[in-house]
């Protein structure tokens, strides 16, 4: 079994039933092979999460490379990501997170930092597309309303008024979306959101 399959798989292990809950016994059960194979390829626990974890970072970085890739308008590229989102949002286990942030702290403080750089940079170069194609106002300042948009997400899902279920729902990633198009669009973008607001799941 090659290495990419066991951390995906041990990634949805991952995910279904977090971190601290699932031992190594577990993953071999799960992939059919034994520790000894399993060994072969990690040297302990604390490996396998942070290679796993990584390894999901590479994924979404290129997840959004490719979306870049298909020749949409930036209204077009956000709700592409929205998809991504809504997806992700779906089978989203707070657990797994908690686990990270107590067991893992420096991996979870690396992932943060890392999410944040590559959020900061993903709707920074969004912004400079949408006001090169004249579809978000000219005059608005892309840097500072790059660090407001990943700053309201950062707050939403750390000191929010929210509760865990509505920060981690689809309506309410869909609402902060619509809610930052409708400050940086112009008329033309506007009418571009308007017909694309169906394809929000």
């Amino acid at each position: 079994m090659e290495l990419n399959e066991i951390l995906a798989r041990t990634f949805e292990l991952y995910y279904k039933y977090a971190i601290k809950s699932v031992t190594m016994d577990d993953v071999a059960r799960e992939l059919g092979i034994s520790k000894k194979t399993l060994y072969q390829h990690v040297t302990n626990k604390l490996e396998l999460v942070e290679m796993v974890v990584r390894s999901e970072m590479e994924k979404s970085v290129q997840r959004h490379k490719n979306i870049q890739q298909m020749n949409l308008n930036a209204i077009e590229e956000l709700f592409e990501v929205s998809k991504i989102m809504n997806e992700h949002l779906k089978k989203h286990n707070p657990a797994l997170f908690y686990d990270l942030k107590k067991y893992y702290p420096k991996l979870y403080h690396e992932i943060k930092k890392n999410k944040r750089e590559k959020t900061y940079e993903s709707v920074l170069r969004n912004l400079k597309k949408g006001i090169s194609e004249g579809l978000y106002r000219k005059e608005i300042k892309a840097e500072i309303i790059a660090k407001l948009y990943v700053s309201r997400l950062e707050q939403s899902y750390e000191e929010s008024i929210f509760s865990l279920e509505e920060i981690t729902s689809i309506e309410v990633f869909n609402e902060i979306l619509i809610y930052h198009l409708h400050g940086i669009c112009n008329e033309k973008g506007l009418e571009i959101l308007k017909g694309n607001l169906n394809k929000l799941q």
